[in-house]
């Protein structure tokens, strides 16, 4: 199982980005995906995570600027992400819970996202 992420970039303040994270392998189910941020000399967080049955959850900070989707045809998980503030720079990570021959998180290699005018 490898998971993708892409679509990050440079972008302006208020400006948006659309990330992916496309979860490629033998899956028999993909299960909950979360997207998580990392910037120098914090801990990785958790901004979004969408579960298999479609249950949601936000961090404060983003909730209501940020949307998680997936399209479970192409095994991908997707991050709308607008009103892009500077606080939201950092690598975007995306993290899956995948059936394949057992169960286990699986982390992308991450993506980065730079939010300055």
């Amino acid at each position: 199982v490898q998971l993708q992420a892409s679509g990050g970039g440079l972008v302006r303040p208020g400006g948006s980005l659309r990330l992916s994270c496309a979860v490629n392998g033998t899956i028999f189910r993909l299960n909950a995906v979360g997207w998580y941020r990392q910037t120098p000399g914090k801990q990785r967080e958790l901004v979004a995570a969408i579960t298999g049955r479609d249950s949601i959850t936000y961090a404060d900070s983003v909730r209501g600027r940020f949307t998680i989707s997936r399209d479970n045809a192409k095994n991908t998980v997707y991050l709308h992400m607008n009103s892009l503030k500077p606080d939201d720079t950092g690598v975007y990570y995306c993290n899956a819970l995948v059936d394949d021959y057992g169960r286990g998180y699986y982390w992308g290699q991450g993506t980065d996202v730079t939010v300055s005018s």
